[in-house]
């Protein structure tokens, strides 16, 4: 059976709507907190999980709500205040937690919220674990006696701790002086990080997006909303620039000129980087959306490639099962094991400023060759749970878009995870192409089911 309310990055939606009400989270609390003291029993301790949030104005309220929750269950807690989710990680795995939890609906805009977890090794917690969470909230909320009633703390320096962090996986012989940056930071969670992180390596630093008032997030700024910054860049002459999105899992980059590379772009550039710097790289995970011209670079590379299902989760499964360290989407999660257990927007962007350092090119020199096939993604809002792939009309303009394309191109289309939305993506040779045949489909779904 199917699990209700974790999804494939936590538990998300409409704050005021199930299930991100102080009702439910304050129960999520609890019924995560009584199976981590269950898992812990054994060894003895009391567990302790870190809680940090983005800058949505429901932060407060969820914070709370997961505090009890939590404290109900007798687990300590730990709170960092506005914090990276990546951020939450690493700190849960480098304090020997029991759990970290990250209060963010990551890019949906502020009236939205989610809950995370992760695991005490940094990783998102197994499906098994959240299925056990998910069985949990069916029973009753027992508060445990007074004396058993978990503590909670404020964790003063998790920003310093994190910046640190952040600033060791750049290349020691390496540093940002002569370059000036500008760091979109789309009024979210890293709003006081990003900026000290680049500027601590020596590069001069314009930010924007840092001026988060609880409902700013993501709202005309940041990695979803990248034109923000290549105005930005441009009016400040800069060399480059950095968006990240609101729990800075995400990286988009603009360079002097103002052209945008994605997550796809940006996982050629790390593959490049580690031949040019280790001889070798066994294989590169994409998924399902990126783009036919990219996996075909890598390829030619000598480097195998993958595809994983949509979702920043699923490339992290299959980069364990094949032993591989790099994967991306092409919405700007970078994953690179060997730095980072989870996506982290700030580690990649050091990632690529120091391929750059290294070989002394432009992300445009470092991409000569690779041009992207376009793409054409609508978002069509439906109702959660629609029965998309039951409707004939739909699946008849599917099937006449892949008669129409086929060896030219290709169509995904699928629920999102995060949102009510399904989404339909039609790459094609020719831009016409895939335009035509995106927005087929979509006045087809909206006449089915929106």
């Amino acid at each position: 059976m199917g699990r209700r309310y974790f999804g494939t990055d936590g538990v998300r939606g409409k704050v005021g709507s199930a299930p991100i009400t102080p009702d439910f989270v304050l129960r999520l609390g609890y019924a995560a907190g009584k199976v981590l003291a269950g898992s812990a029993a054994a060894s003895g301790p009391r567990p302790a999980v870190l809680i940090g949030k983005d800058t949505r104005i429901s932060g407060y309220m969820l914070e709370a709500a997961l505090e009890a929750g939590l404290s109900a269950a007798g687990i300590d807690v730990m709170l960092a205040g506005p914090m990276t989710t990546p951020g939450i990680a690493y700190l849960t795995r480098a304090l020997r937690l029991a759990a970290g939890v990250v209060i963010s609906a990551s890019h949906n805009p502020f009236y939205d919220n989610g809950i995370k977890f992760f695991s005490a090794d940094g990783n998102k917690l197994p499906d098994e674990v959240e299925t056990q969470i998910e069985e949990q909230l069916e029973l009753a909320l027992d508060c445990a006696p007074s004396e058993q009633l978990g503590r909670a703390r404020r964790l003063d320096d998790a920003r310093g701790r994190y910046i640190e962090f952040c600033k060791s996986t750049f290349p020691q012989p390496y540093n940002l002086r002569g370059l000036k940056l500008v760091v979109d930071c789309a009024n979210g969670a890293a709003y006081d990080i990003a900026p000290h992180v680049f500027h601590e390596l020596g590069a001069d630093v314009v930010p924007i997006g840092v001026s988060p008032n609880g409902f700013n997030i993501n709202d005309g700024v940041g990695a979803t909303a990248p034109d923000a910054l290549v105005r930005a860049v441009r009016a400040n002459h800069a060399d480059l620039g950095i968006a990240l999105d609101g729990d800075a899992d995400r990286l988009q980059v603009v360079d002097a000129q103002g052209r945008l590379f994605n997550g796809d772009e940006l996982l050629y550039v790390l593959v490049k980087d580690r031949i040019a710097t280790e001889g070798t790289v066994d294989g590169a995970v994409g998924t399902l959306m990126t783009n036919l011209a990219v996996e075909q670079a890598i390829e030619r590379l000598g480097v195998k490639f993958t595809r994983a299902a949509v979702g920043d989760r699923y490339v992290l499964e299959q980069l364990r099962e094949h032993g591989w360290v790099l994967g991306a989407e092409g919405s700007g999660h970078i994953l690179s094991l060997d730095r980072h257990t989870t996506g982290d927007g700030i580690v990649s962007a050091l990632l690529v400023l120091a391929a750059m350092k290294r070989s002394g090119l432009t992300l445009a020199e470092l991409l000569d060759g690779v041009t992207l096939f376009p793409q054409k993604l609508i978002n069509v809002r439906i109702a959660r749970g629609a029965d998309w792939k039951g409707q004939p009309a739909i699946q008849q303009a599917i099937a006449k878009a892949e008669a129409e394309l086929k060896g030219k191109g290709r169509v995904l289309i699928r629920a999102s995870g995060t949102e009510p939305v399904l989404r339909v993506m039609v790459e094609a040779r020719e831009e016409r192409d895939a335009v035509h045949h995106a927005e087929a489909i979509a006045e087809t779904v909206t006449r089915s089911i929106a």
